[in-house]
């Protein structure tokens, strides 16, 4: 009782409500319960009717929140692995594992989040994992490792994950015998990864039918494969991505569910240019990704329109490279949510939520060149800074998202102690 006592009592001395001093604009935060986090960025978060966010909780289970009123509910207990909120029915999507751990294979389940009632979707073979929806719901998309022993759940842990980030921690000597920095360890970590991946045997894409349970390879090759994404409109269509250290994989791909269609999206022009961290504008009309030309010294936000190959790159100071970055469903303003100077980009001052608007680089005097619908069409951001995060610690990735109604940017970090999810006014606060 008393332990309760004390946590509830450190949760109220968390503000839930102020106006960033260096800003200007009003911060809230959505959840209650320490170690609750918003949804990786790619990850659909929103219900159907843009009333509701879905939240992981400290035990591994889902809540939701109420974005008018802020309530947060229960949904589901854990420990159980978000995939997603259904484009169609808002269920929330999500995978629990049997005693057995992977060994004993998964079943993904979906939740309604007005009644709660449950249904499960598939059980799953041992050794194999969804992680994306398709539009209509009637796709699963996942990967295995072909000819593969499922690990045991013991193989299947990544050491040394600290829960406050969510990821390894990451730790290496360099050649000079000095320790390395978190970012460059961990691009040993997924340099050694790929290699021992490529040498391995081949990794393939595979889809389940959501009605059907029927199970159907799309692609293999010897390469790290993840990032899986279907486009939030078109039900057939898939992106996915090479792992490992960007500079050494073609990572940005997209091919039909029914295997036809493979695409590289993003071919590199000079060493050590790198592309990323791909996602699809709400309509699924656009991939855009971090580009960097090259990698740590000139970052560009780039886009790729789908049906016609167009490609749009906006430019970004190097203060303002972010992690992840996001598009308002409309299509008309970015964000990013900043990093540290740790990371590729050696940013000195990058710790910021930022909201960008783009504005492209006019034809002078209105003359077009003759071949211009076949060029990259450039442009930059006007970047303004939303919340100071000086005190975030960028192992935890903020994920920034657009609310449904474009007014807010929501975000996880733990810059007052705890993991929360909060949330920014796009508008500046009346006086400031």
């Amino acid at each position: 009782m008393l332990a309760a006592a004390r946590i509830l009592s450190a949760q109220a001395a968390l503000p839930t409500e102020w106006i960033d001093p260096d800003t200007g604009h009003r911060v809230i935060r959505l959840s209650r319960e320490d170690g609750t986090q918003s949804l990786y960025f790619n990850q659909n978060a929103y219900t159907a009717d843009g009333k509701k966010l879905i939240v992981t909780t400290a035990g591994g289970g889902i809540a939701t929140i109420n974005l008018a009123t802020r309530e947060v509910r229960p949904l589901v207990a854990g420990p159980v692995s978000v995939l997603v909120a259904g484009h169609k029915t808002g269920d929330v999507y999500y995978t629990k594992r049997a005693p057995g751990g992977q060994a004993g294979g998964a079943t993904v389940c979906a939740t309604n989040v007005n009644t709660g009632a449950t249904r499960e979707v598939v059980k799953l073979p041992p050794g194999r994992n969804v992680a994306s929806l398709n539009a209509d719901e009637t796709l699963l998309l996942g990967t295995y490792v072909e000819g593969a022993a499922p690990p045991t759940p013991a193989a299947n842990r990544l050491p040394g994950v600290d829960p406050r980030f969510g990821q390894p921690d990451y730790a290496a000597v360099g050649a000079d015998g000095k320790p390395m920095t978190y970012a460059d360890a961990k691009d040993l970590r997924l340099h050694n990864t790929l290699m021992a991946t490529r040498a391995g045997p081949p990794r393939v894409l595979f889809t389940v039918n959501t009605k059907t349970g029927e199970l159907k390879d799309t692609f293999r090759e010897h390469e790290w494969l993840g990032h899986l994404q279907f486009s939030p409109a078109d039900p057939s269509l898939i992106m996915f991505c090479h792992e490992g250290t960007w500079h050494e994989v073609d990572r940005i791909w997209t091919i039909r569910a029914d295997g036809s269609g493979l695409t590289k999206i993003h071919t590199r022009t000079m060493n050590m240019e790198i592309a990323g961290h791909e996602f699809f504008s709400s309509d699924g009309a656009t991939i855009w990704y971090d580009l960097q030309t090259p990698r740590g010294q000139d970052f560009w936000l780039a886009g790729y329109q789908v049906a016609t190959g167009k490609r749009t790159w906006y430019h970004l100071q190097r203060n303002e490279w972010s992690v992840h970055f996001n598009v308002s469903a409309d299509g008309t303003l970015f964000a990013g949510d900043g990093g540290d100077s740790e990371m590729v980009a050696r940013a000195p001052d990058g710790k910021w939520i930022y909201l960008f608007r783009p504005e492209r680089v006019p034809d002078v005097a209105g003359v077009k060149t003759a071949s211009s619908d076949k060029l990259i069409d450039a442009g930059f951001f006007q970047a303004e800074r939303l919340v100071n995060m000086s005190k975030h610690d960028y192992r935890l990735e903020p994920n920034v998202t657009f609310s449904p109604d474009m007014k807010w940017i929501v975000f996880r970090s733990n810059m007052l102690g705890p993991v929360h999810v909060y949330a920014v006014e796009i508008a500046r606060s009346a006086g400031r």
